[in-house]
Formats: C-alpha cells, sequence, structure tokens
C-alpha cells in the first residue's frame, strides 16, 4: 500500500515523534510505500509550554519525511492534503485537539475517495478546555476509521462518532537506548518520577506518600513541568522534603536517561488517569521495577508483586503502602530480578495489521 502518517517527526520530540517515527520505519519494513507529512511549525509557542523541538535526533529518523506543515499556513494544509489523494491510506496521528484544524485542512484537500484513519493517541486530553470536544467530534466524524489505544479511549471515541472505531495496543516506540551502567544490586533508596509533569500525573500524590512512607527514601524529578514548578516547590517545603527531594525541571536528553534510571530503585507512576504510555516498558528496558496506579494500560504491562507493585490511583494511603511494602527487606532485590524486556514484535504486528486492513 501506498501510505502516508501525518505527524510530528523529528526535529520535534517526546512520544508522538517517537511513534509517527517508529510506525513509518515498520509499515515500510513490512514492504508498504510511506511518507511522514511533518511540521515546520506545528503549535504556537503559547500553547506548548515545553520544550518543542531538539538539535541531534533519538532514535533514526524516516528518509521519506516532508515538513511542509505550518499551523499559520492554511493554504498549506489544502495543498498538503491535495498531494496525498493518490495515496492508500492517510493516517492522522491525533495528539491534541489544536492539531484539529490543520487535520480537517488537510482532509479537505484530500477529498472522499482516499481512507482516512484518526490514529488518537487520547481521544480527548486529560485536562480539557471548552473546544476540545467539538473540534474532536468534527474531525473524528470526517474520519473513514478510528484507532485508539484502549477500551476505554474506543468508548469515548464512540460518544463522539459513529465512524468504526477499533483498538489496538500500543506497541513500543521508545527513544534510541544507551547503556546504562551496570547495575551492581545495590539498593538506593531512591525512587524516579520521570517525564513531562502535568496535573493528572499525580506527582501531588507522590509526594504526600513519601512524606509518609519509609523516611530514608528520596525522591528525583526529572522532567519539564507545564506549570505548577512554583506550587512543587511549596508543596515540598510544607512536607518537609527539601533534603530527599531532587528536582530536575526541563527537557531530559537520551543521553541522560541512563544513568537517571542507574541511580533508582523504581520507577513511579502515580497518574490519575491514564491512556497508554512507554514509561513502564522503558523502565523495563533498564531492569527497573515500577510502581504505578491502576489507571490506563498500567495494571497490563506491571505485573503487581513481580516486577512491580500496583496501586489505587489518587490514593495517598495506597501508594504510601506500595512505597512501604516496596521497601520491605529484601524486595527490591526480588522485584528487579523479575523484570523482563518484552519482546514488542508481535504487538507491532498486531497493530500494524489493524491499521492496514481492519480499518479500510
Amino acid at each position: 500500500m501506498r501510505i502516508a502518517v501525518v505527524g510530528p517527526a523529528f526535529p520535534y520530540k517526546g512520544g508522538g515523534a517517537h511513534h509517527t517515527t517508529e510506525l513509518a520505519h515498520r509499515l515500510a519494513a513490512a514492504g508498504h510505500d510511506v511518507v511522514i507529512e511533518s511540521w515546520r511549525a506545528q503549535y504556537p509557542g503559547f500553547l506548548y509550554p515545553g520544550r518543542q523541538t531538539i538539535s541531534e535526533p533519538e532514535g533514526e529518523p524516516f528518509p521519506g519525511t516532508r515538513r511542509r506543515l505550518d499551523w499559520r499556513r492554511p493554504d498549506g494544509w489544502w495543498r498538503t492534503g491535495r498531494s496525498l489523494r493518490s495515496r492508500d491510506l492517510v493516517v492522522l496521528a491525533v495528539l491534541s485537539p489544536v492539531q484539529v484544524p490543520a487535520y480537517l485542512g488537510i482532509a479537505a484537500g484530500l477529498g472522499r475517495r482516499t481512507p482516512l484513519v484518526a490514529l488518537c493517541h487520547n481521544v480527548l486530553p486529560h485536562e480539557r478546555k471548552p473546544y476540545d470536544v467539538p473540534l474532536m467530534r468534527r474531525l473524528l466524524r470526517r474520519a473513514d476509521g478510528i484507532l485508539v489505544h484502549s477500551e476505554a479511549q474506543a468508548d469515548l471515541a464512540r460518544g463522539l462518532t459513529g465512524r468504526p472505531v477499533r483498538v489496538a495496543e500500543m506497541p513500543a516506540h521508545l527513544p534510541a537506548r544507551a547503556d546504562a551502567p551496570e547495575a551492581d544490586g545495590k539498593v538506593r533508596n531512591r525512587l524516579l518520577f520521570f517525564g513531562i509533569v502535568r496535573p493528572y500525573k499525580g506527582l501531588d500524590v507522590l509526594l504526600r506518600a513519601l512524606a509518609a512512607g519509609p523516611a530514608d527514601v528520596g525522591l528525583t524529578v526529572a522532567g519539564e513541568f507545564w506549570g505548577g514548578l512554583e506550587e512543587t516547590e511549596r508543596l515540598i517545603a510544607e512536607l518537609g522534603l527539601s533534603e530527599r527531594v531532587e528536582l530536575r525541571p526541563g527537557y531530559v536528553p537520551a543521553a541522560d536517561v541512563p544513568g537517571l534510571f542507574a541511580a533508582a530503585d523504581a520507577l513511579v507512576l502515580p497518574y490519575r488517569t491514564a491512556t497508554a504510555s512507554q514509561n513502564v516498558w522503558m523502565a523495563h528496558e533498564y531492569g527497573l521495577p515500577v510502581i504505578a496506579t491502576d489507571v490506563g494500560g498500567f495494571a497490563r504491562q506491571v505485573r503487581d508483586g513481580e516486577d512491580g507493585l500496583v496501586c489505587a490511583p489518587g490514593d495517598v494511603p495506597a501508594l504510601t503502602r506500595a512505597l512501604e511494602r516496596f521497601y520491605a527487606p529484601g524486595e527490591p532485590e526480588r522485584l528487579r530480578s523479575g523484570v523482563r524486556p518484552v519482546d514488542h514484535g508481535p504487538v507491532w504486528a498486531a497493530y500494524l495489521e489493524t491499521l492496514t486492513s481492519g480499518l479500510c
């Protein structure tokens, strides 16, 4: 098939760009003729408070990548869609409702003959604005099919459109893995919170649980803060955690990731809500157990009591008990010994099958 994937790619960073790029590589390896239509300028800066681009790729860029899209040039949206009319399938990587006007412009240029799939990382944002629902409803009703990564997201999509909705587990699209220092088996009494910091990810819950839990355990928080840095600093001071919590605000380059994971006993994901995340798999790639809440797909990725622990979301006492359970004598070592990186080949095969045949 001749397939176009429309979405962010290098020099854009983060999970969306990694997924778009890995998807194109996998489709090409399966024998398809693939192009990526990416962005010259994706968002106005005020809509994305973090760093948008990076100077060095964190994986192998896809050679068939064109960067013609610009949020400031609606005429270019339509022209891009028109140029894709000869494709057998066009896939829109939907990360935010902010993309919808551009995607609708592409769809207008594309016309109705070429199948159009909305690949939704999130059907609706975790923190919503009044325009999110009408924008996403309009996009999903224009698509010929919708692909999501969980049954909960499928239910959300079906509430917005009568178009076919299919579910496929999101496969790994991790950044290029640099080797971590060789594990020495020592318990470091340090936990890791990694990635963009937003309210739905529950860092405040983790801080309160840390204050109530084992007194000799520290925490490193590494990632961009989308607001709330000063509030987090105040909470740390109020809880008496200033000597135990290290804040590393800002984008974490791939070269720094191995050292962060090597210095921790576990990755903690105290999310209030979630759809799909790469962080469990990333931790497992570095041999690290995970303490996660029972939201999104975490309970499927983390085997409670075998390679990590799972607890209720938004519940400080539950997370406190999980931290105490994790640091019981011998438990960090036992849980680390149960960590096994996953073979994602079969997951990718099923994903591509759903995308290329199940929706068209």
